[in-house]
């Protein structure tokens, strides 16, 4: 099977499963390798009586962005975490409520040099505003290897993972058809 026809299926793959949860925008052809934006907003809160009466309330915030690239190397991955940084801070909803917001880079893509999955692992970006009160922001990244199903991550990407895995692979690692 063509590398590039599975890279495809598995955007699309992770399109349709994150419809459900996410606004998703996708990317002009000028903005390649970015293939979609996923926004996820969520609110929580706690009143009594009426929501006038709130004790407590909770936003949280997720921005993924989905690219696709035959070769991922080092100046490809960051150029991508560059962007998904940028364009994500500017998003942020910060301010009194706002509990945490993840900025997440999913990169599918056919290999990967050496130097790209260690920056890749090695990548930490983490930013608590006004001392953790308005909350905090963390940065995930993942790329997944088409050609042989594996899916790397930096430290605080290992939650995707597991989301990666059940709707790109069954339970025993391989790819769905």
């Amino acid at each position: 099977m063509d590398l590039k026809l599975k890279r495809e299926e598995m955007v699309e793959t992770l399109l349709k499963s994150y419809y459900a949860y996410y606004d998703i925008t996708m990317a002009e052809e000028e903005q390649r390798p970015l293939v979609a934006r996923c926004d996820y907003f969520e609110r929580s809160q706690k009143y009594v009586l009426s929501k006038k009466a709130e004790l407590w309330s909770a936003n949280c915030e997720e921005f993924l962005y989905l690219f696709t690239v035959p070769h991922l190397t080092q100046e490809i991955y960051r150029k991508c975490e560059t962007l998904v940084y940028e364009d994500g801070m500017k998003r942020l909803h910060i301010g009194p409520g706002h509990m945490y917001s993840y900025i997440t880079a999913v990169i599918i893509c056919d290999s990967c040099d050496e130097d790209a999955a260690r920056a890749l692992k090695k990548s930490r970006i983490h930013k608590s505003f006004h001392f953790s009160l308005h909350g905090w922001m963390d940065y995930h990244a993942a790329a997944v290897l088409a050609d042989d199903g594996r899916i790397l991550t930096n430290a605080a990407g290992r939650c995707v993972v597991k989301t990666l895995k059940k709707v790109l692979f069954d339970q025993k690692g391989k790819r769905r058809e």
